[in-house]
């Protein structure tokens, strides 16, 4: 087709075998829209179009993907607000002629199931390095390994005695996402050998992080999440990155220097609240040091 529907947030371009999604960067643009700026939607990952009425004088295209053909959507798992969907496309009234002309379109273009390849995910992820706060630490992903590094005010004791983590994607077997705008948000890594014996609560897991107020927003954590899920289904039962074993190491080889501050700057927060002695001060603050 080779045309473009621009709506509300976001433009819809539409190609032979692809729809090619851009996101506004508007101050209304919800934050996850922004963060993702545009994605390309091959036609073989979407099992249906539809066209709806929306609210107040508006008509939503919605192209509904295939489970299993995008990492966002599967982590995901329903707990998104309609304004988020990114594929939801809202349009003014007037236009719905022309959106029903496109959806047609679509639906006269998608793959049959039975010919859907299904040797991974259709929808690229959102790209590594990736990394967000958390309420109880910090989390980072390289492409290959999820580093966990947990913060002095806010990690559970059972965490603190496990110590900073690093887990090779080669040794997960997938993600779980909870909204941090629900109930007990989190973000836990599952494992491949301990499937059904993690902690039932996250703050008590150190393969978990768990959100709060201000911690973990969906348009950080979200990306984060499909990134590691897309990883550890790229990966199979093989090290993450071929040609190097997938050890488990629990503290990283290097330290970020804004990390280190961060944390220095939480040590402080307890020594001044009379929570850690000077000399705990002193030696916690030069062992952070010489990580650097």
């Amino acid at each position: 087709m080779g045309d473009v529907l621009a709506g509300f947030h976001a433009a819809w371009e539409f190609e032979s075998d692809s729809v090619l999604i851009r996101f506004e960067r508007g101050i209304r643009t919800p934050k996850l829209l922004q963060a993702l700026g545009e994605r390309r939607i091959p036609l073989e990952a979407v099992a249906a179009v539809t066209l709806t009425p929306g609210k107040r004088g508006t008509v939503v295209l919605q192209a509904v993907p295939r489970p299993g053909a995008d990492p966002l959507m599967d982590v995901a798992a329903g707990q998104l607000k309609e304004s988020c969907d990114p594929y939801r496309l809202v349009l003014p009234a007037e236009r719905e002629t022309l959106a029903e002309y496109y959806a047609d379109e679509l639906r006269g273009q998608l793959v049959a199931e039975e010919d859907v390849r299904s040797d991974g995910f259709l929808v690229a992820p959102p790209e590594a390095p990736l990394q967000f706060k958390a309420y109880d630490g910090k989390a980072s992903f390289d492409g290959s390994s999820v580093s966990f590094r947990w913060f002095w005010t806010g990690a559970s004791s059972a965490k603190w005695k496990a110590g900073d983590k690093t887990f090779p994607v080669g040794d997960l077997s997938g993600v779980e996402w909870r909204s941090p705008e629900l109930f007990e948000g989190h973000l836990r890594l599952l494992h491949r050998d301990t499937a059904g014996d993690q902690p039932g609560q996250a703050d008590q897991d150190p393969a978990a992080v768990v959100f709060g107020l201000g911690y973990g927003p969906v348009h950080e954590s979200l990306p984060f999440a499909a990134s590691v899920l897309a990883a550890v289904r790229a990966s199979g039962s093989v090290p993450a990155v071929p040609g190097q074993p997938a050890a488990r190491s629990t503290v990283p080889a290097r330290r970020d220097p804004a990390d280190i501050a961060d944390r220095i700057r939480h040590l402080g927060e307890l020594h001044q609240a009379g929570l850690v002695t000077d000399a705990e001060f002193t030696t916690k603050k030069a062992e952070l040091l010489a990580e650097l």
